[in-house]
């Protein structure tokens, strides 16, 4: 009716680009779990929906979040067992993705997607406790 939403995806994106450069680094973790947690919800919508090439990209996109966000920004000399095992767990989710890409199934999708939002949940929790810059 208004025309194509190339105006509105460059807004978002501007948005998000605005995000990221005020975000604290423990923001920044928070936005990608969101991105994984969006990226997951529309893979399950597709699959139900049986959109193969969208289901594909939201999949892509999930995967693309943990191993190259979640994942590298983990410090293993710093973290300890805490990052050892958040590495273990992102392979772990990164695979369920595979999985449910092959197969073409919401449950590992849904698996990984509860993962994500008690990590989520962890670091907000954890950012509450944070002192505030002046």
């Amino acid at each position: 009716m208004f025309g194509s939403s190339r105006g509105t995806n460059e807004y978002a994106r501007i948005g998000i680009e605005t995000g990221v450069e005020a975000a604290t680094p423990h923001r920044l973790i928070v936005m990608l779990y969101d991105g994984g947690i969006q990226a997951c919800m529309l893979a399950i919508k597709h699959i139900e929906n049986g959109d193969i090439e969208a289901k594909g990209l939201a999949l892509s996109k999930a995967i693309m979040i943990i191993e190259s966000g979640l994942r590298l920004s983990l410090d293993k000399k710093v973290g300890g067992n805490i990052a050892k095992s958040l590495d273990d767990l992102y392979g772990y989710m990164s695979n369920k993705l595979y999985i449910a890409n092959i197969k073409n199934n919401t449950e590992p999708v849904k698996e990984v997607l509860k993962f994500l939002l008690d990590l989520r949940g962890a670091w907000e929790e954890i950012g509450q406790k944070i002192p505030k810059a002046a």
